[in-house]
This record gives C-alpha cells, sequence and structure tokens, in this order.
C-alpha cells in the first residue's frame, strides 16, 4: 500500500479488492459480518497495511487507539459469530501450525511497530469512523 496515494479512501478501497483476490468478498457475507469485514478492510487503506501478517496484528491496535473501534468495542465484535469466519479463513489458508509460527515469528517486530505507533497517536482525539467509514470515502487516503 502506497503511505502517500492521492486516491480517496473509496478508490483505495477498490485497489485493495483489485490486488488481493484472495480475501473474503465482503458482498458475499450477511449484513452484519460484511459491515465489519468492509471496516477492516477500509483500515488496510488508512492506515497503509497489507494483507501479510505483521500488519494484520497491528491493524486491530490502530484500530483501537486511532477509531470508534475501542477495545470494549471489538470484544462486542469478536463474540459475533459472523467473525468467526474471518478466523476460520485465516486458518484455511494458511494451516493452524503455519498460522501459529507465521504469527510467533511476526511478533518481535509488531512490538516494536506498535510502540512507534502509540507514541504518534497516543494524544489523538478525533477518532476515525469504523462502522461508519462511507462518510470519508470522498477524503483522500494521505
Amino acid at each position: 500500500m502506497n503511505k502517500f496515494s492521492s486516491q480517496t479512501l473509496a478508490e483505495g478501497l477498490e485497489e485493495f479488492y483489485r490486488l488481493n483476490p484472495q480475501i473474503t468478498d465482503p458482498s458475499t457475507q450477511s449484513e452484519e459480518f460484511s459491515n465489519i469485514l468492509k471496516a477492516h478492510d477500509v483500515g488496510h487503506v488508512i492506515y497503509a497495511c497489507d494483507t501479510g501478517m505483521r500488519d494484520e496484528l497491528k491493524i486491530l491496535p490502530m484500530f483501537w487507539w486511532s477509531s470508534e473501534c475501542s477495545f470494549s468495542a471489538y470484544l462486542t465484535m469478536k463474540n459475533s459469530p459472523a467473525v468467526d469466519v474471518m478466523y476460520k479463513d485465516m486458518i484455511s489458508e494458511k494451516g493452524e501450525l503455519n498460522l501459529i509460527l507465521s504469527i510467533i515469528k511476526a511478533l518481535p517486530l509488531v512490538f516494536l511497530d506498535l510502540i512507534l505507533i502509540w507514541i504518534k497517536t497516543r494524544k489523538r482525539r478525533k477518532l476515525l469512523p469504523f462502522l461508519d467509514y462511507q462518510c470519508i470515502f470522498a477524503s483522500p487516503t494521505r
């Protein structure tokens, strides 16, 4: 993902889906899960994260610190049966052992990344929308 792109969020999301055909298409899911999944995918564009394990592990704390998706909101959404689909997709794509090994391999770098991200975002007061992401579709991604 290009951190210095001049695309709108909608254009960036369209490009994200074009470059990542392996991810779950939100339009094939229930409305509840589709909205959560698309909000997660919008985060990939906003935070310039790819779909590798390192960025996947970073994206949740980034949401918690800079969007309306607080940790407690995440815990509520996580209990939704629809979210299990995302985790099952990851396991079926990588295999359980490979998934665990890729998490362990990425964690040291993720911890360093998160410390730097927290330092940059800890005083942030204006939170990005999470489930109401459509209101920022026309915004530039940088």
